[in-house]
């Protein structure tokens, strides 16, 4: 990328963070809680400023859309009246000349279109930020779509994505919000999750990997790759002909129900998250289709993250233990997956939480309220409100199963989801349950117990070797990283900058008595500049002395119960 460019690059993004510092965005830091359990709109966020900030940010290019993607799986983040914004952008373009597509499909297939396909559509079906799909017929007579990645696309992602790495670790090593929210860490999810979603061989596994995972389930389907058309920037997948969720015509639904392709879409996804550890990060109404097969069609499976066993284990039993309205079960498992910060208000977020879980139990089984989704976003954003940095996969998932309550309303609303739910729940866990008792498992178990019997008496020999050689020693990682290091280091800088203060006033007195070139006001200029300095640095001091105070106060009063 020319060096111009790059300052161009910078320059624009600048001037959208200066243009939108103070509009709101990290309210939630500054919330008390029981406004942010309310979902209350911070007053210093003007009419149609969100709207605005969503229209910039699209024109920021496709990175910054699929940063808006993501911020609006943030409640914690970002204040109600930027997520409801961010919910509507629209990763819609105008789309590019058919002949650039054209000559992408032919170099990265190795072949001229027309002797790959039997006819090709040049007006496109779709053109969004990443790629943009076209329809065309195989040999065979096959309906297929084709998804291809726009020209330059992942060189543009990859420069705004270095530009943002580096503005991320400023803001972590110099601002308080950037170590609350830990923005490199985010942007290095991001990194990682575009970079999947532009590899589109690794979308066709997804399709493949959820084709192979709906068997049980007749009433759903994905649309099958074709391997032998696909590389990392063309995929070629069976053509889905249907129509949207959110418009079926109400003659097709007094005709046939949909409550029971309702209640299998919750249980496959409830299965993907927990027994498989995918999940399908986008599956808003519009990527869901009733085909002409009479079956739920899913399709766009770009941005699908994957659950560790851990984590969705833990995931599991704080779903089950909000149903049965177990709030000390739900605060101990999403502590122990999210980032303890300093100023973490225990008590607070505790209290919050058992609140929160109680309102949740308490509400009749057709609420939508209180649903899942709806929880596990008020959960991640009660922990950043009381100093609890909340793991990306809680957010992420809140958001997936919100999205997936409002393809179930559109499906069918008379559909008692949460009993759905709490029924498949319990069903997984005895699946768990039963699956870590079969013979394998405990064949397993018995190799590890067998194991730590036949080396514990070599390791206590060792310790207590160690102990009486007085060789024992205690090694703390991790301290340069501390608050406390950080501290000292402000406390070394404000000592060095008061030692330079110093120096300074005192060479411009000394200089002052010796009167030899220029003069400033009768004074030598050298001296004169020596005290402007001075003047400047001190001012600096104590303005930032004033601030720290300040915060360390309110810091105080934050943790007083």
């Amino acid at each position: 990328m020319p060096a111009s460019r790059t300052w161009s690059r910078y320059a624009h993004i600048a001037h959208f963070m200066i243009k939108y510092r103070k509009a709101g965005l990290f309210d939630g830091l500054d919330l008390e809680i029981e406004d942010t359990l309310l979902g209350a709109e911070h007053g210093s966020v003007p009419p149609g400023k969100p709207e605005q900030f969503v229209d910039d940010l699209e024109a920021l290019g496709p990175t910054f859309i699929k940063i808006g993607q993501v911020l609006s799986t943030r409640p914690d983040m970002v204040p109600a009246p930027y997520l409801s914004a961010l919910e509507r952008m629209q990763d819609s373009v105008a789309p590019v000349p058919v002949e650039q597509i054209r000559k992408v499909i032919e170099d990265e297939l190795g072949v001229r279109i027309n002797r790959a396909f039997a006819s090709f559509d040049d007006v496109p079906l779709a053109a969004g930020s990443m790629a943009q799909v076209h329809t065309a017929v195989l040999r065979d007579g096959t309906e297929v779509a084709i998804k291809v990645q726009r020209p330059g696309i992942a060189e543009t992602i990859r420069e705004d994505l270095g530009i943002l790495s580096r503005l991320a670790g400023a803001a972590d090593r110099l601002t308080e919000m950037g170590r609350r929210y830990g923005f490199s860490d985010w942007v290095h999810e991001l990194r990682r999750s575009l970079a999947n979603e532009i590899d589109f061989e690794m979308e066709a596994e997804n399709l493949r990997t959820f084709a192979e995972r709906l068997r049980p389930y007749p009433r759903l389907c994905v649309p099958t790759p074709f391997a032998d058309l696909t590389t990392s920037r063309v995929l070629t997948m069976e053509r889905v002909r249907g129509v949207k969720v959110t418009q079926i015509p109400p003659v097709q639904r007094l005709e046939k129900s949909l409550t029971e392709h309702a209640s299998e879409l919750l249980r496959a996804y409830l299965d993907q998250v927990f027994v498989h550890g995918l999940v399908h990060a986008d599956p808003h109404p519009g990527n869901v289709l009733l085909n002409d097969a009479d079956q739920l069609a899913l399709i766009d499976l770009g941005m699908v993250a994957r659950l560790p066993p851990r984590t969705r284990g833990q995931v599991l039993k704080l779903m089950l233990g909000a149903i049965d309205g177990n709030g000390e079960q739900v605060c101990e498992i999403s502590e122990s997956l999210g980032t303890v910060l300093e100023d973490f208000r225990a008590e607070d977020y505790r209290r919050e939480v058992a609140q929160l879980v109680s309102g949740y139990a308490g509400m009749h089984r057709g609420a939508h309220a209180y649903s899942e989704g709806r929880m596990m976003l008020e959960l991640t954003r009660v922990g950043a409100a009381c100093g609890l940095r909340p793991p990306p996969e809680l957010s992420l998932l809140g958001k997936t199963l919100l999205n997936l309550e409002s393809v179930v309303d559109a499906l069918e609303p008379a559909l008692n989801a949460r009993g759905v739910v709490e029924r498949h729940l319990q069903k997984v866990l005895r699946r768990q349950a039963l699956h870590a008792m079969s013979p394998p498992n405990l064949a397993s178990e018995m190799l590890d117990m067998q194991e730590l019997a036949r080396h514990t008496p070599q390791h206590v020999a060792a310790i207590l070797r160690t102990l009486a050689e007085n060789r024992m020693r205690v090694r703390i990682d991790g301290l340069e990283e501390s608050r406390m290091m950080e501290n000292l280091q402000k406390i070394a800088n404000r000592i060095a900058a008061g030692v330079i203060v110093a120096a300074l006033v005192i060479g411009a007195a000394l200089m002052g008595s010796h009167v030899h070139g220029p003069t400033w006001f009768g004074y030598p200029a050298l001296a004169v500049i020596f005290l402007i300095v001075a003047a400047l640095l001190g001012v600096a001091l104590v303005i930032s002395s004033l601030r720290r105070d300040r915060d360390v106060r309110q810091l105080a009063r934050r943790r007083r119960p």
